[in-house]
């Protein structure tokens, strides 16, 4: 039974109170085009007993496959002290820190994720995280809009080696706001951007250019030369970055001359599992030049009478605590839990522990590739990080099915995104993987290109 707490009559009441005939008089409004009308496609409610069957047939699906996604999700191993810590009731049941005073644990941790956040970018703030990488490149976007007072477009230049999901995320967030993100095509050699290419917008007034590294195809774009492009332009930049990455490449605030204005990403490869489809946490840091215009909190340190450290709500420019009208979002929850699962991460493994995992996942994806079997080609020549795209002589979709049916979840399919590939996969490794996977991968995928 669904829990309503009013009955008919305490409904009735209010109305009566209201001067209102019935609840949809509330809303009137609301335009009869806007309104979404009856929910067809949704099934009837379960009992408790069958949810639980079906969550677990479900997760049995998953049990025993090799996982080669990538796409903006990673299999990274997790230390177990990093739940076992998150885990704790101190952490898991804490919800958000709106009596500060009391909140100096929670206040910590998220002191202590920024700062990681942060050396790792190489900028000079980050937020307490936002909902997801891609909701955070939303906001990146509206904050270029904001801060950007040079610019009187409210255009963005978005590369199509962004994500597919981060760009639609991102567009049904912002293209309601009269903004509109104007799509950059790619070196379909090399799978990245050709800064050559930039020179047919030189001059046109655009708030920002987005630059990926790495893209989504796991290339490694030339973000010296993009950057300082941009910046000659008068554009902010907006860099969507893996942050497992960073501890190899440049940072994004080392970037070209002066570095990025704006960094959002993901932080779910920092000791966050692939539990179907979530938690994840999306992370935001900025140049302190543009640090009122970053939605959501930003938590401070300071020392109270007697000199101890504490910890407080430095910046908080979210609906919840500012008037609505002068918020910088509406949608910039933080992840608390999973951002301190991120935060136990980063402290366990440090700088070292990162660049070991970070080397070793470049070196599974180079052995991969480096010996695949007839029927699959490498398709960029540039040089990449942990993923790699795949092209293929048969359908990607049958391929990946026919490795599926082998216990191998071989990688991501193209086709729909991006046609112009043909049939092709972007496949990824991480530190997890061992010769035995790789050799399991490729013998599959021999098997599937093999079979009709």
């Amino acid at each position: 039974m669904p829990f309503i707490p009013h009955t008919a009559g305490d409904v009735r009441r209010m109305l009566d109170t209201l001067g209102a005939e019935s609840l949809d008089t509330l809303f009137d409004e609301i335009p009869q085009a806007l309104r979404s009308g009856p929910l067809t496609g949704i099934a009837d409610g379960l009992s408790e007993m069958d949810v639980t069957r079906m969550m677990r047939e479900r997760s049995e699906q998953d049990a025993g496959a090799l996982c080669f996604l990538g796409a903006g999700a990673y299999e990274h191993h997790i230390p177990a002290a990093v739940w076992d810590l998150a885990s704790r009731g101190e952490f898991l049941t804490a919800y958000t820190p709106y009596q500060a005073e009391a909140s100096q644990g929670t206040l910590q941790v998220i002191y202590e994720f920024q700062s990681m956040m942060a050396h790792i970018t190489a900028m000079d703030a980050s937020n307490a995280s936002v909902y997801d990488g891609a909701s955070g490149l939303a906001e990146a976007v509206l904050m270029a809009i904001r801060a950007n007072k040079r610019s009187k477009s409210r255009r963005i230049l978005m590369p199509r080696t962004v994500s597919p999901m981060y760009r639609a995320a991102a567009r049904a967030i912002v293209e309601g706001q009269d903004i509109e993100l104007v799509e950059l095509d790619y070196d379909h050699a090399q799978g990245r951007m050709d800064p050559a290419s930039l020179a047919a917008y030189e001059g046109e007034d655009f708030a920002a250019l987005v630059i990926p590294q790495p893209n989504f195809f796991g290339v490694l774009e030339d973000v010296h030369v993009l950057t300082d492009w941009a910046q000659a332009q008068g554009m902010l930049v907006i860099a969507v970055v893996n942050p497992m990455a960073l501890a190899l490449f440049t940072p994004p605030g080392e970037w070209g001359a002066t570095g990025v204005d704006i960094v959002v990403g993901e932080a779910q490869p920092f000791g966050i599992p692939l539990s179907s489809g979530g938690p994840y946490c999306g992370f935001m840091c900025c140049k302190m030049a543009h640090i009122r215009q970053m939605p959501g909190r930003i938590i401070g340190r300071t020392v109270d009478l007697d000199g101890k450290p504490g910890y407080a709500l430095t910046l908080q420019a979210r609906e919840q605590h500012i008037r609505r009208a002068k918020a910088t979002s509406n949608i910039c929850t933080n992840q608390g839990l999973a951002m301190t699962a991120a935060t136990i991460y980063l402290s366990l493994l440090g700088a070292e522990g990162l660049e070991r995992v970070a080397l070793a996942s470049h070196q599974n994806i180079q052995s991969l590739t480096a010996d695949l079997p007839a029927g699959a080609t490498r398709a960029f020549a540039a040089p990449v990080f942990h993923e790699q795209v795949i092209r293929l002589n048969q359908p990607a979709e049958a391929v990946l099915a026919k490795m599926a049916e082998q216990g191998v979840l071989a990688g991501v399919d193209l086709t729909a995104d991006y046609p112009e590939l043909g049939s092709a996969i972007v496949v990824c490794t991480t530190e997890t993987k061992n010769a035995a996977d790789l050799a399991r991968y490729r013998a599959a995928l021999s098997a599937a290109l093999a079979s009709e």
